[in-house]
């Protein structure tokens, strides 16, 4: 028989399919397949989830209002929770009586880039390095500092990944003040990125610290008053430019770690340090500048206020000072006297860790907050709402159920709408009394239309950690068409932190990343959140402390070896990763340092060493620069390791982490001669923006081609 080459080259690719994939072989995939796996991406899912969740918006007489999604349209409800009643309509104005009588509005123009103050009559901004106030009534600007150079102004947030031109400050009660600093950047690193178009390219710098720079950005403390103007120099050494929260000191948007008085005349506020191991509460005369120390917190890692609140708190009225540490290795709330910073009483304790402070109540002397891992049988990432006394009595479970609950508290403080979920159960809506007690049930999510289409929920997941101390905790995705005498390969989504984990939230989302979509498509998707995260205790999240690289890896190997025990369709012997940034950090890791256990790897937006990248990363989790303990953590210096098959992908115009984190791995990669596949998106960001579906759909051809060995469609294009 005459066999032509085209035919040659097709018997020799299937028998090179055969001899690599064996009993594992499919059919190419085809439009079709990737056409169902679209059916479960948020634009295909989110729509399909009705009455899910009350955002309330309380009104000054204690009612408020919300609308939810219903099968006919939006629905607005208004609720008195005084007298137990629901109101519905079509519209807001229909719900509330407005109507548009054509007045014009009066409110006066704030500009992104402006703060307002409290009474709501001025706001301040930058121009030229400097701070400038502008009163709204009369539209007059008036400059409250003259001093401020290029990289050394007033109120800048613009160095690092996180940049703004709105000012960093923090208005006193009375308008009158606003504390804010002098930022001195001008000794610090450039980074430098260049636009891709026709013609000369454009050259983007800015000021970018990173961890070899011998000194950080400083900030110099000053109080204006804003009246008159007159800038007031808190008398101290100026303070590393670090915050108690993240990497930014304006992690919530406001200048965070300061708190006023509520006559202005005094100001409490943290100094961290660069490595963020010391914490010092201080207290400044808002008049002379004199600093006074109260107390401070040092510890052998990092010091963090809590998960995604600043938990300290100054108690005007008394003096006090409501700290949050983790000494007893669980984060817990404890009273200070502000006068002699002596402690005065623990006011939480046991082995659950408190999260966010989210309501002070000085008159009766209560807290509420989040905390985690209290409530025996459920999963520890489970926020749960309480009170207590600030004495540390009558701690209270105010949100009951079992469930991820959040929580919107009215004014007066006297109700709040409940809402939790599951990860695989859809949420309910309640409103509580301050005590906790269920008044009534608002909403509960209806998510017939969401099932009617196919659609399942992740499994919620329970393994050992690699030294089997702790339990881990995760999600895990399977075909809606789950064969149990198939082998499916595995696909491991990480992102190791250490300020967040790869489950994200633990409340019901009907489409979490592109999971669901890719397990369509004939993959076990897997996500464990391992040690070195947070939310648990101080000893669970400092495991990695020290060693970035460590990227939780072992937990994840070790967990998907156990559900393999548990699961016999997972395919242990076809194991892929992927990540976006931290996440793609751990990718790469994964290839070169577990080439035997992970054979596919997609590395996106990697910060493959974190001397590239903005020095409070690495400081934080790290620490500091001595000798060689970065270099040793670097991905490229293990690239020859590579074995399996490997995706880099970065945006050529990424400001947070620059696009030359992952050129170092590809030059190392060439060095050691090894195969790979790149791709570059010239102008794209951190997140890929646009050009994001694109990459969607290149990481499902990869993971398709190489870890089950057939043909994905030819450029199916993703589109909402």
């Amino acid at each position: 028989m005459k066999i032509n080459k085209t035919t040659l080259r097709i018997s020799l690719g299937a028998l090179l399919i055969i001899s690599v994939f064996g009993a594992h072989a499919q059919e190419a995939k085809t439009a079709a397949d990737y056409e169902q796996a679209t059916k479960f991406l948020w634009f295909n899912t989110n729509s399909k989830v009705h009455y899910d969740g009350v955002r309330p918006v309380w009104r000054e007489d204690g009612t408020f209002w919300y609308n939810v999604s219903t099968p006919g349209g939006d629905q607005f409800v208004l609720v008195n929770p005084a007298k137990k009643s629901k109101k519905t309509a079509s519209s807001r104005a229909e719900l509330l009586g407005e109507e548009n009588n054509g007045a014009q509005n009066t409110t006066p123009p704030i500009n992104r880039n402006e703060i307002p103050s409290p009474d709501g009559k001025k706001v301040v901004f930058i121009r030229d390095w400097n701070l400038w106030m502008r009163n709204l009534e009369t539209n007059k600007e008036t400059q409250l500092t003259t001093d401020g150079t290029e990289n050394f102004g007033y109120a800048t947030d613009n160095a690092g990944w996180r940049k703004s031109d709105r000012p960093v400050v923090l208005w006193s009660p009375d308008s009158k003040k606003l504390v804010t600093f002098q930022q001195d950047q001008r000794h610090v690193s450039d980074m430098y990125l260049v636009s891709t178009k026709v013609g000369e390219p454009e050259l983007q710098a800015w000021k970018y610290p990173i961890p070899q720079d011998e000194d950080i950005i400083r900030i110099h403390r000053v109080i204006i008053n804003v009246d008159e103007p007159k800038v007031i120099r808190l008398k101290m050494e100026p303070d590393a430019r670090r915050g108690t929260l993240c990497d930014d000191i304006a992690c919530t948007g406001a200048f965070d770690d300061n708190e006023w008085s509520a006559d202005g005349s005094k100001l409490v506020f943290v100094s961290t340090s660069r490595d963020h191991k010391e914490a010092k509460v201080r207290m400044a005369d808002a008049t002379t500048g004199e600093v006074r120390d109260i107390f401070e917190e040092v510890v052998d890692t990092q010091y963090e206020s809590g998960q995604g609140t600043v938990n300290w708190h100054y108690l005007d009225a008394t003096n006090e000072i409501i700290w949050y540490s983790e000494r007893s290795d669980w984060g817990h709330l404890y009273l200070y006297d502000a006068t002699t910073g002596a402690l005065k009483n623990q006011i939480t304790s046991g082995d659950f860790v408190v999260t966010e402070l989210i309501r002070v109540d000085e008159k009766n002397r209560m807290l509420y907050f989040y905390a985690q891992g209290r409530e025996e049988g459920r999963d520890p990432y489970f926020a749960h709402f309480y009170s207590i006394d600030f004495n540390g009595k009558k701690l209270s479970l105010l949100t009951p159920d079992n469930g991820h609950h959040s929580v919107s508290i009215s004014g007066d403080g006297k109700f709040f709408v409940d809402t939790y979920s599951q990860p695989d159960v859809p949420p309910v809506s309640v409103l509580r009394n301050s005590k906790g007690k269920e008044i009534m049930v608002l909403e509960k999510a209806d998510i017939s239309a969401l099932a009617a289409t196919g659609w399942k929920a992740p499994t919620p997941v329970k393994v050992k950690s690699r030294d089997g101390r702790w339990d881990l905790y995760g999600l895990m995705f399977t075909p809606t068409t789950l064969d149990e005498s198939k082998k499916y390969p595995v696909v491991n989504y990480i992102y190791p932190g250490p300020q967040g984990g790869g489950v994200g939230r633990r409340s019901f989302s009907a489409s979490r990343s592109d999971h669901q979509a890719l397990a369509e498509l004939g993959f076990v998707v897997i996500v464990i959140d391992g040690t070195c995260n947070p939310g648990r205790s101080k000893s669970f999240h400092d495991v990695c402390y020290g060693n970035m690289a460590d990227n939780t890896l072992e937990d994840q190997i070790s967990g998907i070896k156990q559900l393999a025990e548990r699961h016999p369709y997972i395919d242990t012997d076809r194991v892929g990763i992927w990540g976006h940034s931290g996440g793609g950090f751990a990718t790469a890791a994964a290839m070169f340092r577990y080439p035997e256990f992970y054979k596919v790897g997609i590395s996106e937006s990697g910060n493959h060493d974190n001397r590239n990248y903005e020095d409070d990363w690495g400081e934080r989790y790290i620490g500091l620069i001595q000798g060689d303990n970065y270099e040793e953590q670097a991905n490229q210096n293990y690239a020859k390791n590579l074995q399996g098959k490997l995706m880099l992908a970065h945006g050529g115009l990424d400001d947070n982490v620059p696009p030359y984190n992952t050129y170092l791995v590809v030059d190392a990669l060439v060095k050691a001669n090894k195969d790979f596949d790149l791709i570059i998106f010239p102008n794209a960001r951190h997140g890929f923006g646009a050009d994001s579906y694109y990459m969607m759909r290149r990481r499902w051809d990869y993971f398709v081609e190489h870890l089950q060995g057939v043909e994905p469609p030819k450029e199916f294009k993703i589109s909402q």
